[in-house]
Formats: structure tokens, C-alpha cells, sequence
């Protein structure tokens, strides 16, 4: 027993030892200059297009026997009509569902034994569905793909079983001051246009939407003369076209036309400073938001690095002085969403209650500061650093890579363009990104929402920001531009 304590306090004084030399050392206090960009190797991608108008677009990698594909329809969550806000996302989520007589569970049997899972969704100007598979097994899993898109049941106890988990995951939204704040944001920003309203759905319209509306949508989305097959991976351009056709070649094209995208931009009701009650809420959610330029824009990757500065990750300019230097949120971020003819600039943070005037002159100061004086060579590096390495990193996967490709043939950017990506960031200019945030940036355009405790906020908001008004959070109604209720001057008008 003493010869084990003895061994014990021999190592336990080696280890004190070793670490208080370590403490000696004098460790750097900035981080090292980024190293050279990485350079992309990808082949250009392949475009061919079937009799019926189904694109096919391919990138052969080689090496593993893996393949995405991916089914793209070119429209999504802005063909939703009014009052059935929702209705694209629960369409594409009921693919997957029920389709060609085969039950969900049959569907993710199906899946599962080719290895892969079946993947269904709509963004904004898009709806898709996808697998990952091995090579041999592709032609299964086109099979399946073209199925549960062109075939999909609708089962009315699907519908109320997506329907009821669509309501549940909303709820749960509209209980978080930031996520709260941020669909504000939108309706702020685009108004009655159809970039406003909830992309998943309100309590009202979600409620609202009949299996006749998912398959009136179902029809106006899922058709060859508007999409894109995406096969990424371990298959050549002759296979890609062979495969399309056998599982896609016989899907005919309608004959009534495209529907119409319509206009994102609309009229806009709400005021530019809007505080949102929501008595009792732990801590307060900031949003700023402005109007960004689409995607296909000439300046999006000078809008990137713009993003990447201000507060695209950790190190960015938003979370240095919100979180690093002051401790008022655990993150503060921005984010550029490109999307057709016009897009999203938005920034958020959650903080204290108390804290949330603090952190709304923090945000504007950082949108103002950008567009006042040039980014330091050193600071822009680092960010371009971040950016390159985040994207050669998506580019990793047979899935990171079809995404890309989504993106670009979503909004009719040139193809070639994903291999471009490195040599676009690395041209962006410190004139450049002031110029750009000058224009897209001002404080003074800015929609700025804070949700929360209102009675620890709410005053100070409206003394430094006069024109604020202040919503009930339990009175909102989010399918109405206004929100359906009537704003007042907070506190004392």
C-alpha cells in the first residue's frame, strides 16, 4: 500500500511538473496568417436534357462507388397561395409518405435496403428529393426516386400526420424569441409579397390546407419541363443520361404552362424598429434584416465576403463585439440569402432582456461601420480563409457537392461557376465590400425586430429608436403583412 501511494505521488508531481512548464511557455496571442488557398480540382459539370425538358446534370467523380441524386424542381415555398402558407414544404414532405401503393414504412424499407434515406423538401424557389447510394445500386434508387415523386399517394392520414407534426415543430418556433424575431424580419422586409409570409406555415393556413391544395401544388411543382436531375459522383455523363431516361424518359410533359414566380418584393406595412411582447420570455431575440440583391447579382461574391466580415463565423465582426468583447449573447451571426430578384441579409443574437437595446446599437454600428471604412488586408484574408475552406469542405461529399449544383441550377447561374468559387473570393477588394455595404448596408434601411420581455426593454428601445412600435406577441397573426394587429408607440406615447 505505501509502495502504491508513493508511485502515485511520484506521478502526480511529474505531471505538476510538466504542467507548470507548460505554463511557462509563451503561447501566441493572435492566430497564424492563413496559408495558401487550397486549388479545386473539379471536372465542369455535364448538362443534357431529355425530349420531355427534364434537365440532367452531372459531376463524375471516381474513386468511390457513391452517387447522389437528386431530384430538383425549380419552384417552392413562393408558389404558396395566399392563406395556405406551408402548403409547398408539407407537399414535399408527404413524398416520401406513400407512393405507388407502397406505405412511408414500405418506402423507408425500400430505401434503407439499398443503403441510403430518402430526403424531401422546398425551400424557397426550389423543391427536391434525394438518396445516396452506391453505384451498383443506382438504378434502384432512381426507381424509387422517380416513384415518390411522380407518384406520391397523399394519404389523407399522412396529411394529418404531417399536418400535426408541422403544428407541433411551429409551436415550438414561435416560443423562441430569435426564431420569432426573424419571421417578423421577413414579413418587414418583403411585405404582402411572396417572400413574406411563413415558408412553413401558420397555425391558421396550416389548419386550412386540404388534400385537394397538396395535389393542386403537387401539379403545378413536380414536372420534367421544370426540373433537374442531379447526379453527383461515381457515374459518367453517358450514364447519367442513360439512367435519367430509363427512370424519368417516360414522364410526360403538361400541357397547361409553367406557373408563374411571383414578384418576392412587395408593399410593406410594418415599421422599421418593431418590439414584440412576449411576457415572461427568459431572454430577448435581436434581429436586423435588410434587402439583399438576388443571386444571380454581379457582385455575390463581393456580398459573400461582405457576409463572411460582418457575421458569416465565430471570428466575424458581430460576435467579436456581442459576444467576445461584451458577453451579451453565446453567438451573434449574419447570413446572405440570395434568392430570385431579390434576397435576404439578416443578423440575430439573443441576449438578456435588458441587454436587448444594447445589442440592437451593436448590430446597427456594425452595419454602419462596414460601409464607412475600408476592411484591414489582414482581417479580409482571414475571412476569405474561412469562406474558401468552408466551401472546398462541402465539396467533399457526393451531397455537399450536388447541393452546390442545386444551387446553380436553381437560379440559372452558369454551371462552371462551382469551380470558380476559390478565384471569385479571392478577387473581392476592401473598396469592393465597403462600396457594397454602403449600398446594402445603411443602419438607416435596416428592419430591426426584438422579441422579448418587453417590460425590461421596450422603453429604452423606443428612446433611442423613436419611430419603434410595439406588437403582443400573443395577438400576433402571421398570415397578415401587418401581422394582423394594430401597432402602438411603446410605453409612454
Amino acid at each position: 500500500m505505501i509502495r502504491l501511494t508513493r508511485t502515485r505521488l511520484a506521478v502526480f508531481t511529474a505531471v505538476l511538473l510538466c504542467t507548470t512548464a507548460a505554463a511557462a511557455v509563451d503561447f501566441p496571442t493572435t492566430p497564424p496568417a492563413p496559408g495558401p488557398a487550397p486549388t479545386l480540382s473539379l471536372p465542369t459539370p455535364s448538362s443534357q436534357v431529355l425530349s420531355n425538358g427534364l434537365e440532367v446534370i452531372s459531376i463524375h467523380r471516381d474513386g468511390l462507388p457513391l452517387v447522389t441524386a437528386e431530384l430538383l424542381l425549380r419552384r417552392g415555398s413562393a408558389l404558396d397561395p395566399g392563406g395556405k402558407a406551408g402548403l409547398a414544404q408539407l407537399t414535399a414532405t408527404l413524398l416520401t409518405r406513400g407512393a405507388a401503393g407502397r406505405s412511408a414504412p414500405q418506402i423507408a424499407a425500400a430505401a434503407e435496403a439499398l443503403g441510403g434515406s430518402l430526403d424531401a423538401g422546398a425551400g424557397w424557389d426550389h423543391s427536391s428529393v434525394a438518396i445516396t447510394v452506391t453505384t451498383p445500386r443506382l438504378p434502384a434508387a432512381l426507381a424509387l426516386l422517380a416513384q415518390v415523386a411522380r407518384q406520391p399517394d397523399f394519404a389523407a392520414t399522412e396529411l394529418e400526420r404531417a399536418r400535426s407534426q408541422a403544428l407541433d415543430d411551429l409551436h415550438l418556433i414561435l416560443s423562441q424569441p430569435t426564431r420569432l424575431a426573424a419571421l417578423a424580419a421577413g414579413r418587414a422586409v418583403f411585405g404582402d409579397g411572396a417572400y413574406g409570409h411563413v415558408s412553413m406555415g401558420t397555425p391558421g393556413s396550416l389548419k386550412a390546407i386540404t388534400r385537394a391544395d397538396v395535389q393542386a401544388m403537387h401539379a403545378a411543382i413536380y414536372r420534367p419541363d421544370d426540373a433537374v436531375l442531379i447526379l453527383t459522383g461515381d457515374v459518367t455523363p453517358a450514364q447519367a443520361h442513360k439512367l435519367a431516361q430509363q427512370g424519368f424518359g417516360d414522364w410526360s410533359r403538361p400541357a397547361t404552362s409553367l406557373a408563374a414566380v411571383p414578384a418576392g418584393m412587395g408593399k410593406r406595412t410594418l415599421p422599421p424598429v418593431l418590439v414584440i411582447d412576449q411576457p415572461g420570455a427568459g431572454q430577448a431575440g435581436v434581429v436586423a434584416a435588410h434587402v439583399a440583391p438576388p443571386r444571380d447579382d454581379a457582385d455575390y461574391y463581393v456580398g459573400t465576403v461582405a457576409n463572411a466580415v460582418l457575421g458569416g463565423s465565430y471570428s466575424a465582426r458581430l460576435n467579436e463585439e456581442i459576444r467576445i468583447k461584451r458577453g451579451l449573447s453565446y453567438g451573434a451571426f449574419s447570413s446572405l440569402d440570395g434568392r430570385h430578384g431579390s434576397g435576404l441579409w439578416i443578423a440575430s443574437a439573443q441576449t438578456k432582456n435588458p441587454s436587448a437595446p444594447k445589442v440592437v446599437d451593436l448590430m446597427l454600428g456594425q452595419f454602419g461601420r462596414l460601409g464607412q471604412a475600408l476592411v484591414a488586408a489582414d482581417e479580409l484574408a482571414a475571412r476569405k480563409a474561412t469562406l474558401i475552406g468552408s466551401y472546398g469542405r462541402s465539396l467533399e461529399t457526393t451531397a455537399g457537392l450536388a447541393g452546390q449544383l442545386e444551387e446553380l441550377a436553381t437560379y440559372g447561374v452558369d454551371l462552371a461557376e462551382i469551380g470558380r468559387y476559390v478565384d471569385r473570393v479571392q478577387a473581392v477588394t476592401p473598396t469592393q465590400v465597403q462600396a457594397y455595404a454602403a449600398a446594402h448596408l445603411d443602419p438607416a434601411s435596416a428592419h430591426v425586430v426584438v422579441v422579448g420581455d418587453g417590460a425590461q426593454f421596450a422603453e429604452a428601445v423606443h428612446k433611442a429608436h423613436p419611430q419603434a412600435v410595439q406588437l403582443e406577441a400573443a395577438a400576433l397573426d402571421l398570415d397578415r403583412p401587418a401581422l394582423g394587429t394594430r401597432a402602438t408607440r411603446s410605453h409612454s406615447d
